[in-house]
């Protein structure tokens, strides 16, 4: 037997050890492999390209309220399937694998605390849940931030992530545009400000409406922020976009958002820009 069968034999006797598919992370910006503890580390930000990797609410929480200080408010119950919609499931069964997947009972999440002891409502949109989808649970969900922001005299922060309005809820997922933009004004009405975080993606119904509406607009770099598709664009005026067109940085340049923020400078931006429109408006 030679020297090659020997070894042969020797690996088909010793027995494999079972990896963790989880311990590496591959970056869908640049390709690269990092470790999944340097990247939760990192709050989810490749350390080769910086790119901000889709995170849900529960990180958002933990890497911006201080430590200890918030609580995660219930979602509020709504009518599941108000249509009784069927496509390739019905309805129910997709929120079903949904709730499963994520652990959320829907796709917009509210939770209350402090950011450098300054209070604040956050209510985080969760793409990992059929795509960030606003139908009346969202609605409803932005409606009771906007509320719990007001009794607790804090503003409201809205971090967007969303394919547009539920197909599987129709009419009544278009209705809850003009019902976010009333929460709004109901905010304004109490003296307090609404600040918006726009992160990849957010598009549709949703940049159409409560995403677009900040005192503050603030987003995550090289976030992908459109109403409509860049193909449809590009056909209905026959001309080829930029390669920037529909980015966070697009937008800052041509006036549509305030600023650019690097999710690990964040809870400093957010906590400062409490104290200047919050506490100076106190001190005034």
């Amino acid at each position: 037997m030679s020297w090659i069968d020997r070894v042969r034999n020797v690996l088909a006797f010793t027995p494999k050890k079972d990896t963790p598919d989880n311990l590496w992370h591959k970056c869908k910006g640049c390709g690269q492999m990092t470790f999944m503890k340097e990247l939760e580390a990192n709050q989810h930000v490749c350390p080769h390209c910086d790119h901000h990797d889709r995170i849900g609410p529960a990180e958002r929480f933990a890497y911006l309220f201080d430590e200890g200080s918030y609580t995660v408010l219930a979602t509020p119950k709504v009518a599941e399937d108000p249509l009784k919609f069927r496509d390739q499931k019905p309805y129910p069964a997709r929120l079903k694998a949904a709730r499963t997947s994520t652990g959320e009972q829907d796709a917009f999440i509210n939770a209350s605390g402090k950011i450098l002891g300054r209070k604040a409502v956050i209510g985080v949109q969760d793409f990992a849940f059929m795509g960030g989808s606003m139908g009346q649970a969202v609605g409803e969900a932005f409606i009771q931030g906007v509320e719990a922001a007001i009794a607790a005299r804090a503003p409201f922060i809205a971090f967007t992530a969303s394919g547009g309005a539920r197909m599987q809820e129709g009419i009544l997922s278009l209705m809850q545009m003009p019902r976010t933009t009333v929460a709004i004004e109901m905010l304004h009405d109490a003296g307090l400000p609404y600040i918006v975080v726009l992160t990849d993606p957010t598009s549709g119904g949703v940049m159409a409406a409560y995403a677009m509406l900040g005192d503050v607009q603030i987003a995550e770099p090289r976030a992908t922020l459109a109403f409509t598709g860049r193909r449809v664009i590009e056909n209905t005026i026959r001309e080829k976009l930029p390669d920037d067109f529909q980015t966070s940085e697009y937008y800052r340049e041509h006036g549509l958002i305030d600023m650019v923020t690097h999710r690990k400078d964040l809870r400093e931006t957010l906590g400062q820009l409490i104290g200047l429109l919050c506490e100076g408006k106190k001190a005034a």
